[in-house]
Order: C-alpha cells, then sequence, then structure tokens
C-alpha cells in the first residue's frame, strides 16, 4: 500500500467553552413536548397509511415488482433444493421436540408461509431448527410425562404407554408453547427408553440413565444408527468436495430415508429386529384449533426463551445476508413476522421456528434470492404432506436420529471459535464457555436466562473497572494521549489531564474519584479538611482584629455606630498554608467516553468542581462533554452561580489553553503581592 501523504492544517480562533459554543453554534432551545410527539405519531395521511401498510405486509411492496426473468429460475430450483431438505429435517426434529414426526412436517409448511408474506429478510430459510427443538421437548417431557399415560396390564403384568394420548396431549403442549413464544435422541440411536429427567442437572440424568441402559440396546436400532451416521458423514464431506462442481448440494438426508424407508419395508425391520419405526402418518392437513389456555401460564417462562433464541438466530442470520447481498433487513418487522408464524403456526399444531442455518445456505447457494424460494419450499412440503407422507410410515427413527447427530456435528465445529475468542476478547470467550455450560446444567430456558444475566455482568464489571489515563500534550500538536503508552507525550506543567474510558455513574463513581486522587497525588478528603482548618483560623483571626480596632475607636471617643459602620472596611489578613510545588495548578477532567450522568455521577463531578476549585491554588475544568451528557448536567442542577457553563469546554486542548492563562494570571498576581 502506498504511503499516506501527509496533510497539515492551520486553525486560528478563541478558546471556546460551553457558553461561547453555544452562542456561536446557535444552539435550538426548542424541545418538542410529549404532546407534539404523541399528536404526531397519531397523525393519518394517505401517504402515512401506505407506508405503515407497505411496512407491516412486505410482500405487498416488493412481490409486484418482482423480476421473473432473472429470479424465477434461480427461486425455483432453490425452494426444491430446501423443501427436499425440509422433510428429513422436520421429522427428525419432531423427534427432539417429542411430537410425532408429522407435526415437523407441519411446522415446515404453515409458518414458512407467513413469514414470506411477514418476513423482510429474501434468503433466509425458516423452519424447524435444532435449539428450539430441543427446547420444546423439554417442555412437552415437562407437562406430559411417559409416567402420566401409563397403565397396568393385568395379562402381561407389566406397565403400558398409552402414545396416542401422550402424543396428543403433547402436540397440544407444543402447540401451546409455541403460541406464547441431540443428546435426547441417543435412546432413538441406541433402541432404550430411558426415565426423562426435568429441572436442572436433568441432561446428567439422562445420560447416566442412557449408560446404565446400554446393556439393554437394541442391536438392529444400534447398527442402523451407525451404518446411517457413516453414510451421511461421508456423502456430507463428498458434497463438500464436490460444492463448486455441482450447482445444487446433493440431498443425501433425503437419499438416506428412502434407502431406509425401503430397506425396513423389505425386510420387516420393526417386526423381525425390533427397530422403532415413524409409524402412521395421517395424510393431509390439521383443523385449526386454538391452543389449551390453562397450560399458558405454566409455559409463559418457556415461550419468552423460545422468543429471545429463535429472534436472536434469526436476526443474525438475516444481517449476514443482508450485509452481503446489499438491502435492510427491518429489526421490528422480523420481530413480527416471527411472532405471526409461531402464532398461526401454534393454531395449527406447528412447534416453535426460526431459521436454519443449513438450510440457508443451500437456499443462498442454489440460487435463492427472495422468500418465493421459500414459499416454494412449502409447496414442496404441502406435497409430501397430502400425497406421499404415508410412503415414510417404515422409516426407523433411528435414521432420523442419525440425521440430528449428523447436522450437530457441524455446530460442534463452535469450539473451535474459543481459541480466536482468547486472542481477540477473551471476556467475550469467558461469555460463551459460561453459555455453554449453564445451558448444559441448567436446561435451555433456565440457562438461557443465566446466560443472559452472566453477560450483562461482565457489562457491569467492565464498567466498574475502567482504564484511568494521566494524559499529555503530544508536542506541537492540540492532540493529548495517556502518557503510559506513549513516549513522547509529555505532561502539561502544572496542569492534570484525567480521562476514564467508562461512563460515570454509581458503580464506578467512587472508584473515579479514587483514581483521580492516586493520579493526581492529593486526597481531596485532606485537602477538605485543611481548607476548613484555615476557614477557621481566618476567622478567629478577623474577630481578634476586629476587636482591637474596637478598642482602639473606644478609646479615641468614636461611638458604636461609626465604629460598626468601620468594621466592613477594615483590612483582613489573608492566611493561606504554602503552595505544595509537587500538586497541580489546574485539573482537566476530559468526559469525551461518557455518554450519560446518573444522580450519583453529577454529585461526584459537583463534589470535585466546587470543593477542588475552593482548595488552595487548585482549580477544576471539565471539556469534550457529549450533548446528552451537558443536559444531564443542567437537568441535575450542576450549574449555579460560581459554576457555570464557563467551566465547560468544547476540547481538551481549549480547557488548557485556558488553564494556563488562568495559572499565568495568578502567578502575576502573587509577584505583585
Amino acid at each position: 500500500m502506498a504511503e499516506r501523504r501527509r496533510m497539515s492544517y492551520s486553525v486560528h480562533r478563541e478558546v471556546l467553552d460551553e457558553e461561547a459554543m453555544d452562542e456561536m453554534g446557535q444552539k435550538s432551545v426548542s424541545k418538542t413536548s410529549l404532546r407534539e410527539k404523541v399528536k404526531k405519531s397519531v397523525r393519518c395521511s394517505g401517504h402515512q397509511m401506505k407506508s405503515c401498510l407497505l411496512g407491516t405486509v412486505p410482500i405487498l411492496s416488493w412481490l409486484p415488482r418482482y423480476p421473473i426473468r432473472e429470479n424465477a429460475l434461480g427461486d425455483l430450483i432453490s425452494g426444491i433444493s430446501v423443501g427436499i431438505m425440509q422433510l428429513p429435517q422436520g421429522m427428525a426434529y419432531a423427534l427432539l421436540a417429542s411430537v410425532p414426526p408429522v407435526f415437523g412436517l407441519y411446522s415446515s409448511f404453515y409458518p414458512v408461509l407467513i413469514y414470506f408474506i411477514f418476513g423482510t429478510s429474501k434468503h433466509i430459510s425458516v423452519g424447524t431448527y435444532a435449539v428450539m427443538s430441543v427446547m420444546i421437548g423439554g417442555v412437552t417431557e415437562r407437562l406430559a410425562p411417559d409416567s402420566k399415560f401409563m397403565t397396568w396390564d393385568n395379562v402381561t403384568n407389566t406397565s403400558i404407554i398409552d402414545t396416542v394420548a401422550r402424543d396428543d396431549e403433547r402436540v397440544r403442549v407444543a402447540a401451546a408453547v409455541t403460541f406464547v413464544s441431540g443428546l435426547f435422541q441417543l435412546k432413538y440411536t441406541f433402541g432404550v427408553n430411558p426415565v426423562r429427567h426435568n429441572g436442572p442437572l436433568s441432561l446428567i440424568y439422562t445420560v447416566l440413565e442412557i449408560c446404565y441402559l446400554l446393556p439393554q440396546s437394541n442391536i438392529g436400532t444400534l447398527v442402523t444408527s451407525v451404518i446411517t451416521i457413516l453414510g451421511l458423514i461421508a456423502a456430507k464431506e463428498l458434497n463438500a468436495f464436490l460444492g463448486k462442481k455441482i450447482p445444487v448440494p446433493i440431498p443425501v438426508e433425503l437419499i438416506a430415508i428412502v434407502i431406509a424407508t425401503v430397506i425396513s419395508w423389505q425386510f420387516n425391520l420393526q417386526q423381525e429386529y425390533g427397530v422403532d419405526v415413524v409409524g402412521v402418518i395421517p395424510s393431509g392437513l390439521q383443523p385449526p384449533v386454538f391452543p389449551d389456555t390453562s397450560v399458558f401460564g405454566q409455559v409463559i417462562g418457556d415461550g419468552f426463551a423460545l422468543s429471545v433464541v429463535g429472534y436472536g438466530i434469526a436476526i443474525s442470520l438475516g444481517r449476514i445476508f443482508a450485509l452481503k447481498y446489499g438491502y435492510k433487513v427491518d429489526s421490528n418487522q422480523e420481530l413480527v413476522a416471527l411472532g405471526l408464524s409461531n402464532s398461526i403456526g401454534g393454531i395449527f399444531q406447528c412447534f416453535t421456528v426460526s431459521c436454519s442455518m443449513s438450510r440457508t445456505m443451500v437456499q443462498e447457494s442454489a440460487g435463492g434470492k427472495t422468500q418465493v424460494a421459500g414459499a416454494l419450499s412449502a409447496v414442496v412440503i404441502l406435497f409430501i404432506t397430502l400425497w406421499i407422507g404415508s410412503l415414510f410410515e417404515d422409516l426407523p427413527k433411528a435414521v432420523l436420529a442419525a440425521i440430528i447427530h449428523v447436522n450437530l456435528h457441524s455446530m460442534m465445529k463452535q469450539f473451535l471459535d474459543i481459541p480466536a475468542l482468547w486472542k481477540t476478547n477473551r471476556v467475550d470467550m469467558l461469555v460463551w464457555v459460561a453459555t455453554f455450560i449453564l445451558t448444559l446444567l441448567l436446561n435451555p430456558d433456565i440457562g438461557l436466562a443465566a446466560s443472559i444475566g452472566f453477560s450483562l455482568l461482565t457489562v457491569i464489571f467492565r464498567t466498574q473497572l475502567p482504564k484511568y489515563s494521566m494524559l499529555g500534550q503530544v508536542p506541537e500538536t492540540d492532540i493529548y494521549k495517556p502518557l503510559d503508552e506513549y513516549h513522547q507525550v509529555r505532561q502539561v506543567p502544572g496542569i492534570l489531564i484525567f480521562r476514564s474510558s467508562a461512563t460515570l455513574y454509581f458503580a464506578n463513581a467512587e472508584m473515579y474519584q479514587e483514581a483521580l486522587n492516586s493520579k493526581s497525588g492529593f486526597d481531596i478528603t485532606k485537602l477538605l479538611s485543611a481548607k476548613k482548618k484555615l476557614e477557621a483560623k481566618k476567622q478567629r483571626h478577623e474577630k481578634k482584629e476586629a476587636k482591637r480596632v474596637k478598642k482602639e475607636l473606644k478609646k479615641n471617643g468614636v461611638d458604636d455606630f461609626i465604629s460598626h459602620s468601620n468594621q466592613n472596611h477594615v483590612s483582613v489578613i489573608e492566611v493561606d498554608a504554602e503552595r505544595d510545588p509537587s500538586l497541580p495548578r489546574a485539573i482537566v477532567l476530559d468526559l469525551g467516553p461518557v455518554n450519560f450522568l446518573d444522580t450519583v455521577g453529577v454529585k461526584t463531578l459537583r463534589s470535585l468542581s466546587s470543593h477542588v476549585s475552593f482548595c488552595v491554588f487548585i482549580s477544576a475544568s471539565l471539556c469534550v462533554c457529549l450533548g446528552g451528557v451537558v443536559d444531564n448536567l443542567q437537568t441535575a442542577g450542576f450549574f449555579n452561580d460560581k459554576v457555570t457553563k464557563s467551566c465547560l469546554f468544547t476540547t481538551v486542548h481549549d480547557a488548557v489553553l485556558y488553564c494556563q492563562s488562568a495559572i499565568a494570571q495568578s502567578q502575576s498576581m502573587e509577584y505583585k503581592v
């Protein structure tokens, strides 16, 4: 890269404080009242109504202008490819949600159409997602456990689970939590049925239960799982190798479930080897049923956690592709679109959906350019659900579990981010690890809340432990940098310039004052004590001098009235301590990093500005205050007759020049005396 040509500039102006800057810049003092804001927000015109309608229903703005020649073919290929992926993933993730596989197909149809109408991202693929399905599974297992539907068979002297009633109840629970809104799959891999645990540490208990039941594994199920996992991994590696040579990835998951279904049907794996299969898949769509409101109170916390996770995943992925292709994703509208997708989907007995990274990558790489691709994928799912869904009734559940394991394999690669985060930002790495551990131990819902709390604590700790610096001047410039970071920076004689890297509020106000005391070399508490002693000594001296003058006047025969009137004209000797040459003559507080001030922060600055300015030989100035900070100071009553806006300066250099001038004037007065 060629060396940048150095440029110079020269500006001649007066030193500007906040009052002079307001006058020169003609600061606006008019503020919009709350009444006017409300009136403006509810005002409705034809143009505003049209904008509101197009913003709420984005499809009305882009679909009439849809370029068929440019986008139709790519969206068609992309939609078919994503629809083919939705089939195995929807059925597999339904097992994660502890509901029959057919409801995974419903969840891949209704919400996708709703997002097609209300969404603003052109590329994300909405549908079932592993993390959301795991969270839903935890809720359905908690509110509809197997033990609730267990009956005793007197003929065989064993307990039997009414799976039909259980699945119906779990579907209702999943719909309710959706409306409010792959370790668990080991039992399908080994063919065992452990007791599902709920609450904190439930994952540990489930894993221990599975380990205990491993000797009872179904050999046929285990062999099916291992073969499917190895085949999927090999096929995905082949897909990665041929990624640039073929326009559309090979639908390995669809091929796997087709082959597995044929083998299971041909060799009767369920009857001969006890392999658990999907079972009856009803044809057609379910009629809309409003969720059971009686369980809303039990799932409202889970619904909030699901909404936070789903929205966070969707908006993050949407912004990545929006930045890549140069369009805007409306965050508020995305929240509305996902909320409607899940709420309306809950009425049609779907479980919570979000966007999937793998399907989104396929949708983008296959040429998808708009959400028409998503709508076409929903049409593919509709075709499968209405006509060919029953063909997959003999599909082993172990194959669906294997699909989940292989898809989770890509998520495990995120552990490779830990070394990179350690090098770039260790706090972010700590948040990553804490989120993983808390979610693992406390389940996704409680773990998510704990992770958010931990993340907020890191923010508070970082504001409580900012970097405090003394600034010095870069020679022959108006630039000021930390003295401990630059070797050529020099401290301005007699002036201490202090800066904190964080805002000033109740949590760090005391540390701010302590750091200033440490950097400046003086203790304000001691200075105040010395100030009080000097004032008391001065008052005693004045009283003593007044008595002496009064006695002299009485001796000379002057009446009390004259003596009283002359007391105001008695010269008083100022008694001041000798100045410590090591102490600064002025202090400049750089408030540039401060973006707001609370009541405690304002009190801290008021204490510093008032006490320091009245202490011996020391004055205080503030500089580089943001507009909001000045408003905070004014609203909190920081300014008075003695402390005005003239102590605020637009730049550090303005404050330094003013302090140098004030120090020079005070020294000249000392010399005259």
